[in-house]
């Protein structure tokens, strides 16, 4: 595949119009990683690129799902890597956005879902934990895929240790080497990745100035239609950052202002656990940005380590990254 670039990094950073400058500059069209975009009449809450950014750049993946549709990073390397190639053969530059890490990683690295669920063995498991504690499980775990137990924060994460175990059953493989294989099958694709990176005190000021403008464009509006559409507090996409607390705030839980505190804290929260996670990875290009500066700076920084790393890149040893 053509090179691609990507615009990493915490909410709030200004990924959205560093994407759109650099693909009007490069002749590109933008695809969405950021998972909660996916979604229709969710376009306030999760800072979807309104209809006037989108008409300056094609957008990918943004409000194409019913929000009761779940859309595996699986299946989004899929669709997405179908989507690039088609673009890149029409000449376009693919410049994918967004900060869900593990939808990115499976993007560019590849990810299996593995076999189909069998929620016989998945029930089975979830009793096992319930009557006998999570601990257990993850002690299985680490003897039959220690190298996948090892990627788990705690044993607390009862979802990825019964998939885990789940599979070894189903399939007799582990997901560590049902990823190996995929991933070796998978065609390499060359990636720059660009982060954006600020002081954490700007950061979270923009992140709260970012909640007051959603506010003010309707977020409590469009959770209540959600609600009223059937989407309840069950689903996962209602669970999502300040549609919880806002649904809490329209059942009459508990008043605005603490629903808004709590959404600016939990984005604040969720900022720094995406900034735990991209600085995890080596490859990605850091590019210091402070606001005041305008955005002009940043763009020609990113475009700056695009140009280098596009000269600098040859076809016969054509990497996974730039």
């Amino acid at each position: 595949m053509k090179p691609v670039l990507a615009v990493v990094g915490p909410t709030g950073s200004g990924k959205t119009r560093l994407g759109i400058e650099l693909a009007l500059l490069l002749n590109g069209e933008i695809v969405s990683a950021d998972s909660m975009q996916f979604y229709r009449g969710m376009e306030i809450g999760t800072a979807t690129p309104t209809p006037e950014e989108q008409a300056q750049a094609a957008h990918h993946f943004v409000s194409f799902l019913e929000p009761d549709r779940d859309m595996a990073a699986g299946e989004y390397q899929r669709l997405a890597r179908v989507r690039i190639a088609d673009m890149q053969a029409r000449g376009k530059t693919a410049v994918v956005v967004g900060g869900s890490g593990l939808y990115l990683r499976a993007l560019m690295d590849g990810l299996f879902d593995g076999p189909p669920r069998d929620e016989a063995i998945r029930t089975r498991l979830r009793e096992e934990a319930l009557a006998h504690g999570n601990a257990r499980l993850m002690a299985r775990l680490r003897e039959i895929d220690p190298d996948y137990a090892a990627t788990l924060s705690s044993e607390n994460d009862q979802v990825r240790i019964v998939r885990a175990l789940e599979v070894c059953e189903a399939s007799g493989s582990t997901l560590t080497a049902l990823h190996r294989r995929h991933r070796e099958a998978l065609e390499p694709m060359p990636v720059l990745q660009v982060g954006i990176r600020m002081d954490r005190a700007v950061l979270y000021r923009r992140i709260d100035q970012r909640v007051d403008m959603m506010l003010e464009a309707g977020w409590v509006a469009e959770t209540a239609r959600l609600l009223e559409a059937g989407y309840g507090p069950h689903l996962d996409r209602l669970k999502a950052l300040g549609y919880r607390e806002l649904a809490a705030h329209l059942r009459g839980e508990q008043d605005l202002a603490t629903a808004v505190a709590a959404t600016k804290q939990h984005h604040r929260r969720y900022a720094k656990r995406q900034l735990t996670w991209f600085r995890a990875d080596p490859r990605i290009h850091w590019v210091d940005w402070d606001p005041q500066e305008g955005p002009a700076v940043l763009v020609r920084q990113a475009l700056g380590l695009w140009n280098g790393a596009v000269s600098g890149l040859s076809g016969s040893a054509a990497t996974h990254h730039l």
